[in-house]
């Protein structure tokens, strides 16, 4: 089996470090490639061409989201096989929509678990966009505003909701089908919170919120937190 190549673009040491060793963990991935700043970024990119490049928004030099508008505009699209997943601290409507305006693939903040990074690495080589549940709802309203490609950004809902079945189900979706505790789980997954941060929340232990969770995954047919949490928005279940 081939491996996941990644490039890593990010001026901190040691975050880079961490990050590397996170992926490194796993057989299946190689890191090919790391720079401090855009401009190395980018030639290390047109030269090594690796499956996904995990780039950082705030690079000192120039920002993530140039960076990824550079690479998208100047190479040629028969020959971009690179993916761009953006890494970063900030959640604003304007840094998100830029974001994918310039063609980035997925967008993940980095207080991100390894695990989740790893899911998001997986999915976005398997050519959909993993989006942050921190940020889905930014996503689904711009896609609610503007339904055509606008001035500003465009995303693609489908590319949001990998699973094809998943988008045409969505009006089968009762409030009632989840429980008041779990309506109340749902929506802090959709802020973004971690099983921790929830059973702090709620006063309940973390076992609690992960037998929450795995009820609302089943009651809403979803593969993980981050389809939960766009079919959630996209029904209505919360606001």
């Amino acid at each position: 089996m081939s491996k996941i190549r990644i490039a890593l673009i990010e001026d901190h040491d040691l975050t880079r470090v961490g990050i590397r060793t996170a992926l490194l963990q796993k057989d299946e991935i190689e890191v090919v490639g790391e720079a401090a700043t855009a401009a190395e970024g980018l030639k290390m990119l047109k030269v090594l061409q690796p499956d996904i490049a995990i780039v950082d928004i705030g690079l000192p030099d120039k920002d993530g989201i140039e960076l990824t508008r550079e690479l998208k505009s100047t190479t040629n699209s028969e020959e971009l096989s690179t993916k761009v997943l953006i890494l970063t601290l900030r959640d604003n409507r304007e840094a998100v929509l830029a974001a994918f305006a310039a063609g980035a693939d997925s967008y993940c903040m980095k207080d991100i678990k390894f695990d989740n990074l790893l899911e998001a690495v997986r999915v976005t080589y398997n050519g959909n966009a993993w989006i942050d549940p921190a940020i889905a709802r930014i996503v689904l309203q711009q896609a609610q505003q503007n339904p055509q490609k606008s001035e500003s950004a465009f995303v693609d809902t489908k590319a949001v909701l990998p699973n094809p079945d998943f988008a045409e189900n969505l009006e089968g979706i009762e409030p009632y089908t989840l429980t008041e505790r779990e309506l109340e789980v749902l929506q802090l997954i959709v802020e973004g919170c971690s099983n921790a941060v929830i059973a702090e929340r709620l006063y309940i232990t973390v076992g609690t919120v992960k037998t929450h969770v795995r009820n609302i995954l089943n009651k809403l047919c979803a593969d993980d937190r981050t389809q939960a949490a766009v079919r959630a928005l996209r029904s209505g279940l919360v606001g």
